[in-house]
C-alpha cells in the first residue's frame, strides 16, 4: 500500500541514498538521458539537506520510496537557476522552486503527479513572502533519436495545474546515457502565482 510522507530539513537526510538511487533511475529515460553517479547524487541532494525550508514529499510502498518530488526556495538554488529570474527583474526571494518529480513507472497515472504540485505548493504558501512557484524541463528536439514511439509530453498535465511556460531558459551540464562527454542542455522553465 503507498502512502504520502512529508519531509523537511534535516529530515531529508535519512532519505538521501533512497533518492540518490531513484533520480538516477528516473532520469535515464526520455528526456533526462542523464547517465547519473551516486557521488554527484549525494553532493546535489545535500542542498536539500542543508536548508531549512526544502521539502521531500515522498511516495513509500512497504517503507521503500518509489517517488519523490522535492523544492526549496529559489533564492538557495544554484546561481544557473537564479540568474536567468535575476535578470529578468524577478526577486528571487519571491519564487519557490519545485526542482524534481520521480515516480517509477508502476505507479503514474494514478494522481501523484497532481499530488506532489499540491503539496509543494501547499509548503511552499506557508513561508513568509513567498509569491510564485516555479520548475524547469529540459528542451530537446522533436526528432531526438532516443525520443520513444509512446512519449507523451507533459506540458499538457503543467498547464493543467496552473502553469505557464516562460521566456526564461539555463543551461544545465549533465552526460547523456549515450554519450561519453558531458554537454550543456536548455532547461525551459514554467511558472504559477500562489
Amino acid at each position: 500500500m503507498t502512502q504520502i510522507q512529508v519531509v523537511t530539513g534535516a529530515q531529508i537526510n535519512e532519505f538521501l541514498d533512497a533518492l540518490a538511487v531513484l533520480r538516477i533511475a528516473i532520469f535515464r529515460d526520455f528526456p533526462y538521458l542523464y547517465e547519473g553517479t551516486l557521488e554527484y547524487e549525494k553532493s546535489y541532494l545535500s542542498t536539500y539537506a542543508n536548508s531549512k525550508d526544502a521539502i521531500v514529499v515522498l511516495v513509500l510502498d512497504n517503507g521503500k520510496v518509489v517517488g519523490a518530488s522535492t523544492g526549496l526556495p529559489l533564492s538557495e538554488e544554484t546561481i544557473e537557476f537564479k540568474q536567468p529570474f535575476i535578470d529578468a527583474g524577478y526577486n528571487v526571494d519571491e519564487i519557490f522552486y519545485c526542482a524534481e518529480s520521480v515516480l517509477l513507472s508502476a505507479y503514474r497515472g494514478s494522481g501523484l503527479g497532481k499530488r506532489f504540485f499540491e503539496e509543494r505548493e501547499a509548503y511552499a504558501k506557508q513561508l513568509e513572502g513567498i509569491t510564485h512557484v516555479c520548475f524547469c524541463a529540459v528542451v530537446r528536439e522533436e526528432q531526438h533519436l532516443l525520443k520513444p514511439n509512446d512519449y507523451k509530453s507533459l506540458e499538457p498535465f503543467w498547464m493543467s495545474q496552473g502553469y505557464s511556460k516562460t521566456k526564461l531558459t539555463c543551461e544545465y551540464v549533465w552526460r547523456d546515457i549515450d554519450k561519453t562527454v558531458d554537454s550543456a542542455k536548455t532547461m525551459q522553465f514554467w511558472m504559477k502565482s500562489l
